[in-house]
């Protein structure tokens, strides 16, 4: 086994495909190649896995939060702006050309160089404008500080990898110091609450694998991972932020629908309440630059 190549770990039935990140003294350190799992093996546990680029391992084909996404697009593309002034004699069709859109803008934090890359070529394909810092999760917060007055986002991802430590209290995981990053998470989350309280202002979506659901919402997260305390899916966080970014400001995420989309649902992704950062404005822009 060398860092680099794809494995799975027998005790556990090969459930999930990792890449070995690094081996200290006959130990491997695993990042998941789709669930966002940071997790150690000895090597005689490993099994090595097809080497195939690990993007061939995260969803090859659109999923249905992609096409339920394109379909929101579509059916809002189509609408007349619900209350605008428009003259009698405007037809629908006239009146719904007259706009240009403003999507919410996303500042994505990824501690994964792999699920960043992924994920920015997908925000590119559903017209979400995202800017992506591979970032490692321990530096997020810093990160933040600097990035948020230089972006000014509507929404902002902070994600990685995370998990639930074997050498912990029994049955304890109330503590932050029994989850690798839920307490880099946190920090992250708590940089983005002092740059703007609301939550109507500014979305947070945070969290990775088994990370500490409770402590990401108390710290001003508006989703966080993971209720059920399971594995997520490497393009869940992105799912959300897609939605929030189409999602009209006079409405709210529909959290159920939303969560319902994702990989590993209500067991892997909570939040509150929250408002969409999608506008319209007249008259249509030419050309549109984003900030």
């Amino acid at each position: 086994m060398r860092q680099g190549d794809l494995v799975t770990r027998r005790s556990y039935g090969g459930d999930i495909v990792f890449k070995i990140q690094e081996i200290r003294q006959q130990v491997a350190v695993l990042r998941g190649v789709e669930m966002r799992l940071l997790a150690d093996a000895p090597l005689q546990d490993l099994e090595a896995a097809p080497q195939y680029d690990p993007f061939q391992y995260t969803i090859p084909n659109h999923p249905k939060w992609m096409e339920a996404m394109r379909r929101t697009q579509a059916s809002q593309a189509a609408a007349v702006p619900g209350g605008w002034p428009a003259q009698a004699s405007a037809a629908p069709t006239a009146a719904a050309a007259a706009y240009f859109e403003l999507p919410g803008k996303v500042l994505h934090l990824d501690g994964d160089p792999n699920y960043l890359r992924k994920c920015m070529t997908l925000y590119g394909e559903l017209r979400v404008p995202a800017e992506g810092y591979y970032v490692a999760e321990a530096n997020m917060a810093d990160a933040l500080y600097r990035l948020l007055p230089q972006v000014q986002p509507d929404i902002v991802v902070v994600t990685g990898h995370d998990g639930i430590l074997k050498q912990r209290s029994p049955g304890d995981i109330s503590q932050l110091s029994s989850y690798k990053n839920s307490h880099n998470f946190v920090n992250a989350v708590r940089v983005a609450r002092q740059y703007e309280k609301s939550r109507d202002a500014l979305t947070v979506i945070a969290g990775a694998c088994q990370s500490h659901f409770e402590a990401l919402l108390q710290a001003g997260a508006n989703f966080a991972s993971s209720p059920g305390r399971v594995l997520i899916h490497a393009l869940d966080p992105l799912c959300i932020a897609a939605k929030v970014a189409f999602t009209p400001i006079r409405e709210t995420v529909n959290i159920v629908d939303v969560i319902g989309l994702t990989h590993s649902g209500l067991e892997g992704l909570g939040g509150v309440e929250s408002r969409g950062s999608y506008r319209r404005g007249v008259p249509r822009i030419p050309y549109l630059t984003q900030k």
